[in-house]
């Protein structure tokens, strides 16, 4: 579930710093970070032609070991440069290509281009003349590589700065920055690929990995598995989908709580009616319950506020989603305990923490603490924070999920994870991945319903 971590500029800086002061010698590690870079890209285009693009910092020196490496493999080799070289690694490594050096405003281009102008802590953007050259000679390439990020992208939050082409890959240089899974910034490369510096990196805040998921033991049965309550309301569907969910996610038992007349769903789902607060309470009562679901199809009206009441003051592990997470934006008198799950997408999330400040990471983190819960920030990158200040980072899943009922999957799936774990990080981690797994097992055009389907595959991969 812990995927490679995640570094803002300054924490990387600081980790070489750590580094050279440790004994590594800086030239030696740009050596090690070009030579990584230059083993990628010639995997990608072997003998293609290549222009490498350099700038003046260090991540141009990287371009011209990346140049070097490339010319003694035996490809044609040209280096374009945007400027003089400014530090004294990247010197030394432009003194060690020992070619010619064009300008990059008037270079010619290339089958292939290696775009190794700008890296970390960018906090501006490329002159239009710059930005605009580089995205002629980025599209007009065959196949095109960013050296640690994309030139003219904010590092840290996945801004675009200035004009940003696409790549057909980014290589990352040490550790993945914020902006190879955060949007706008995910969206200008097609594959990630990352080079190991072996340097001891700090990791709070990491990209979702795969989980690993264990099979009920010997001695299960339905209740110790995880028994998960839904409560529904007005739109039936919605806290269906959601029961399923949580009934697929390898949860022993789920009980809906319904309002009005009972609805077609699996028979393994136990429906129960329960329109008022106390009649909700009364459910809640239950011992054995391992996870609350409130929000899916809840509803707006007094009836509804009842029943996210009852689920609020149950003492029973929360996963609150949809409607739950608007009435709490509305009613400052609705607490959410701490410990639970909230899943918000963009709209809930400015309405239920106002305008934070910094990344989305950031945010997200800034939230989980506000509220001492998990929050999983959904939207195509999904941030996943604790209130300790981890955090996980999902990006790169399938668009076609911008179809209605998908949220009520996830929040099903969380509060599944949630009864069989009693861990909200790590049931909302699992809930993320196999969210997405199952997604990309379902192809194309699918509908939220599919995505059940396609849950125990994704469960079983896992095993």
């Amino acid at each position: 579930m812990d995927g490679p971590p995640i570094l803002t500029a300054m924490q990387m800086r600081a980790a070489e710093q750590a580094a050279f002061d440790a004994g590594t010698d800086p030239y030696a590690l740009m050596e090690k970070a070009g030579a990584g870079a230059a083993e990628i890209i010639w995997r990608t285009g072997h003998r293609r032609d290549t222009l490498v693009l350099c700038g003046p910092g260090n991540n141009g020196g990287d371009g011209f070991v990346i140049a070097r490496l490339l010319r003694d493999r035996g490809v044609t080799v040209r280096v374009a440069a945007l400027g003089e070289s400014r530090t004294a690694s990247a010197q030394r490594a432009r003194v060690a290509w020992d070619g010619p050096v064009e300008d990059m405003l008037i270079a010619a281009g290339a089958g292939q281009v290696v775009d190794a102008l700008f890296g970390t802590g960018l906090t501006r953007g490329l002159e239009a003349p710059v930005a605009a050259r580089l995205c002629e000679l980025v599209e007009g390439a065959t196949l095109s590589h960013a050296v640690d990020l994309p030139s003219g992208v904010g590092g840290d939050d996945g801004a675009l700065l200035s004009d940003v082409p696409r790549y057909g890959i980014c290589v990352a240089l040490g550790a993945f920055k914020p902006a190879h899974l955060l949007y706008p910034a995910a969206g200008q490369a097609g594959r990630l690929a990352l080079v190991d510096l072996g340097i001891s990196l700090p990791g709070t805040v990491r990209r979702l990995g795969s989980p690993a998921l264990t099979m009920p033991g010997p001695d299960a049965h339905k209740y110790n598995r995880g028994l998960v309550v839904v409560i529904g309301g007005g739109m039936a569907g919605a806290s269906q989908l959601a029961a399923v969910a949580a009934a697929r996610s390898g949860a022993g038992a789920v009980r809906r709580l319904a309002i009005g007349g009972m609805v077609a769903e699996p028979h393994a789902i136990i429906q129960r009616r329960a329109e008022q607060g106390d009649a909700v309470a009364r459910e809640l009562e239950d011992e054995r319950i391992g996870a609350v679901l409130a929000g899916p199809g809840l509803g707006l009206d007094q009836e509804a506020g009842g029943r996210l009441t009852a689920a609020l003051g149950s003492g029973r592990p929360l996963v609150l989603d949809a409607d739950a997470l608007t009435w709490a934006a509305k009613d400052a008198a609705l607490s959410v305990p701490g410990g639970s799950i909230l899943t918000p997408h963009e709209g809930e999330f400015q309405r239920l923490f106002g305008d934070l400040r910094g990344s989305k990471v950031d945010r997200a983190l800034a939230a989980a603490l506000r509220v001492g819960s998990v929050v999983v920030y959904k939207g195509p990158d999904t941030v996943i924070a604790a209130p300790d200040g981890r955090a996980r980072v999902a990006s790169g899943g399938s668009t076609w999920l911008s179809t209605a009922g998908t949220g009520d999957v996830l929040a099903g799936l969380a509060a599944g994870r949630l009864a069989v774990t009693g861990d909200p990080f790590r049931a909302a981690c699992e809930a993320v991945w196999l969210h997405g797994e199952a997604a990309r097992r379902s192809g194309a055009a699918f509908i939220a319903d599919d995505l059940l389907r396609a849950l125990p595959a994704a469960i079983a991969a896992r095993l």
